[in-house]
């Protein structure tokens, strides 16, 4: 291994470990996975697979520290055809993207063999996610540690009492050996964790918390043994032992709360993505079931419109596959799939509608680190996490300088308060406190609003959340319900044949109208149009974001969607005149039948209930705007709710939407956009904060930083002042840690505090800051307004029957 690695430059992984290292396998080791690259076995292993690349996550369970952390996301040195390589460490996972035409699955996988990290392949076992792993070698520690405590002080009891003068100085020294050797064990069994850390930071000269930490158990011991060897007194061995005791206790509380802050488990309950599922109707016709993702199976088959998610790998079984996988590889080019052709999931289907069959489980945790990739994330910086690296790494150095300052200060005047204040200011001073502040804080604000169907990317957007000062919305699915109202038609009334033709075409789209449009002919023309609406065999279709939709259905070219659109596309009336404005009763679409306009739909609509005061609130303390790409209708009805100086811009393109987000960011305001995610991708992407409403459906934006259950868009209000509060209580978290520091530091530098108590303090400071976390991001919840509806994390069987 070690010439395989210095080969490639990698000798800095020798400064990282510890040990000698593993040995390579044998060049042959590549042979044992060439079972891999059988196209079953590939199928059910990795996450996506073109001509070009595939990506693939592997469980490693031998990654341990950061040497192996490094090493494997350096796996591009070894080997030309590796990619990105990304490490999740407490589930010990590697994922993987590699080119296709360079290396092969069973090569990648022998690769890792060769270099002792052989991923764990169990076939059997796919289908279920695995369980993060136990911490036994931690829980031993700490049961090391606490044996020997308990027992040392119990030897220390007597001369706490003054009672060690009737046990005889042959007494006093064999306690004082038995705590040696009892203490044996807890440094260099229960604290290797600590001094391990310390080297690989002092070898790659970088200084870490676990430095002082280290160098206080080595001055305790050292201090101990001479003392005991010299016949001076029996040492600080309980001190020590319950030193680590807490120190562990401390590290476990902080490991089971990180573990509890895992992004990819909330959202695994309540990602809010609800798929078409194709149940057996009347032959040959099948009926159209909304479900929650969460109850579809393998077997399962779903219909999967222009705009939607493929949510799990799938066989597709009719219609033309035309996948967008950006989310998975950052290439927005689409990918032609045929009838039989397996698809990933994570594609966005940008072509008509298909039907596919689930051959993988659904992976809602897949799919979420899949909306929080690198790809998707804004360039702008963590505030907190910048203030809590900055702290960090100026703390040790400032937590040494006081440590020996102190000792210099007490070994002339009291020596033997000079050890006590030295190990005491080593253990008492850490910044877990505060590097737990802003995750506990904004971890359970996440998943309190999650709880009320607002769902965010990364606790980050919380941050811009309370930065923002401008809102802009969309009107037509955000502020208004899309199934609410009439549908008309005007023109010549239709045919039966041109009814189920257009609403062929209209049901290929996820778009809120176009699904008003195809219901609204399937309950006009039954059976002929609801026969289409469930599947109609539509060629050359093509959705133009904010203008409408297109495509051959029956043998004539329809054209659906905005007047100016499908007039660019059609000669006007059958009579020779222009059509007519008829704006003022609702949304209109039109449709145009080989290049001659046909007709014209009007969709009458109805503001959500409450937006109005949703809109009042707002304009209080923020600046609003409306960006629609509709009719001017509603302009006088708007007016009052946004307020006297909103400008209400109408008939807007997806080009002007994003013009406009540009400008008001240009002014020095941070902006944040409310659109259905379907023609506002541009502007949401662009805004600070993006906010996607979802309607019983997966066509969710990427570029969104929010998704918001339609019926929670009037709590927007409430949601930002909640984030403003959450972000204040980050603040106070950090004058806590902070005042707590201080405090300590000062008493330990005077001697008066002995090493046990600040390693119980220490462990204190996280519970408190922690307990105040989590106290007030429940109490912020009420005084914000958003517990007055508040609902449980709804359980599959509730989201089933919530959906029509």
């Amino acid at each position: 291994m070690f010439e395989l690695l210095h080969a490639q430059g990698l000798g800095e992984f020798y400064a990282l470990q510890d040990g000698p290292g593993h040995p390579a396998g044998p060049l042959e080791a590549t042979a044992a996975y060439a079972h891999l690259d059988e196209p079953a076995v590939r199928d059910r292993l990795v996450d996506y697979a073109d001509d070009r690349q595939f990506r693939v996550t592997f469980r490693v369970p031998s990654i341990h520290c950061v040497a192996c952390v490094w090493l494997l996301e350096n796996l591009h040195r070894l080997h030309p055809g590796i990619g990105s390589c990304r490490v999740h460490f407490t589930r010990r996972e590697l994922a993987v993207t590699a080119d296709t035409g360079r290396i092969r699955l069973g090569e990648l996988a022998g690769l890792l063999a060769r270099l002792g990290y052989p991923p764990e392949l169990s076939l059997a076992d796919l289908d279920r996610a695995p369980a993060p792993p136990a911490p036994q070698r931690l829980w031993l520690r700490i049961a090391v540690a606490g044996f020997a405590f308990g027992n040392t002080m119990l030897f220390s009891l007597p001369h706490y009492f003054g009672l060690d003068s009737a046990s005889g100085p042959a007494f006093r020294t064999l306690v004082g050996w038995l705590s040696l050797l009892l203490a044996i064990p807890v440094v260099g069994f229960s604290a290797q964790d600590y001094f391990r850390s310390a080297l690989n930071s002092a070898r790659v000269r970088r200084m870490t918390m676990d430095v002082p930490i280290a160098l206080g158990i080595a001055a305790l011991w050292v201090q101990s043994a001479w003392e005991v060897a010299s016949g001076r007194g029996a040492g600080y061995f309980d001190s020590l032992a319950g030193l680590v005791f807490f120190l562990l206790c401390g590290r476990l509380f902080q490991q089971k709360t990180y573990d509890r802050l895992a992004f990819d488990r909330d959202y695994t309950a309540f990602f809010p993505l609800s798929v078409t599922r194709l149940e057996p109707g009347p032959d040959p016709a099948t009926v159209e079931t909304r479900v929650a993702l969460a109850l579809v199976g393998v077997g399962d088959r779903l219909r999967v419109r222009c705009g939607e998610l493929v949510p799990a790998d799938v066989r597709l079984l009719r219609g033309a596959g035309l996948l967008d996988y950006s989310f998975v590889t950052g290439e927005s080019a689409p990918v032609c799939r045929e009838p039989g052709e397996l698809l990933f999931a994570g594609g966005r289907q940008v072509g008509g509608a298909i039907e596919v069959e689930i051959t993988k489980p659904v992976s809602q945790s897949y799919l979420a680190s899949l909306w929080d990739s690198e790809a998707f994330r804004k360039d702008r910086d963590d505030a907190f996490n910048t203030l809590t690296n900055r702290y960090s790494r100026r703390f040790t150095w400032i937590v040494l300088g006081l440590a020996v300052g102190a000792a210099e200060f007490w070994a002339v005047r009291e020596p033997a308060r000079a050890v006590r204040a030295f190990t005491g200011i080593l253990i008492v001073a850490c910044p877990c406190a505060l590097a737990l502040a802003a995750p506990f804080t904004l971890g359970t604000a996440l998943r309190l609003l999650g709880r009320r169907r607002v769902f965010l990317r990364n606790a980050g957007v919380l941050e811009s959340l309370a930065r923002v000062d401008t809102v802009v919305f969309d009107k037509t699915g955000t502020l208004t319900a899309p199934g609410t109202g009439d549908v008309a038609f005007l023109g010549k009334p239709l045919r039966p044949d041109e009814a189920r033709e257009i609403a062929g075409l209209a049901g290929q789209s996820s778009h809120p109208l176009s699904r008003r449009i195809g219901a609204w002919l399937a309950a006009a023309f039954p059976p002929q149009a609801a026969s289409a609406t469930a599947f109609a065999d539509v060629s050359g279709f093509m959705e133009v974001p904010g203008l409408g939709v297109a495509g051959r259905c029956g043998g004539r070219s329809l054209r659906l969607g905005s007047p100016g659109w499908v007039a660019a596309g059609a000669g006007g009336r059958p009579d020779g005149s222009a059509p007519g404005d008829t704006g003022e009763r609702g949304s209109v679409v039109q449709i145009s039948v080989d290049g001659r306009w046909r007709g014209t739909f009007v969709l009458s609509g109805a503001l959500r209930p409450e937006a109005g005061r949703l809109l009042q609130g707002l304009s209080r303390d923020y600046r609003t705007a409306l960006l629609s790409g509709d009719q001017d209708r509603d302009r006088a009805r708007l007016a009052p709710l946004f307020g006297p100086d909103a400008p209400l811009h109408f008939q807007q393109s997806p080009g002007e939407k994003l013009a406009h987000i540009r400008g008001l960011q240009a002014e020095g305001r941070t902006v944040m956009m409310v659109g259905d995610g379907l023609n506002d991708a541009g502007a949401l992407r662009q805004s600070d904060v993006g906010v996607a409403v979802v309607e019983e459906t997966g066509a969710f934006c990427p570029a969104s930083d929010v998704i918001v259950d339609a019926s929670q868009v009037v709590r927007l209000h409430a949601v930002l002042r909640y984030a403003r509060h959450t972000v204040g209580v980050v603040r106070f978290g950090f004058l806590l840690s902070g005042a707590y520091n201080v405090l300590g530091l000062a008493i330990a530098a005077s001697g008066n505090l002995s090493p046990v108590v600040c390693a119980i303090l220490m462990p204190l400071s996280s519970v408190t800051v922690v307990a105040v976390a989590v106290g007030a991001a429940h109490w912020l919840e009420r005084r914000a307004g958003l517990e007055g509806r508040a609902t449980a994390a709804p359980s599959p069987a509730d989201r089933a029957q919530a959906l029509p």
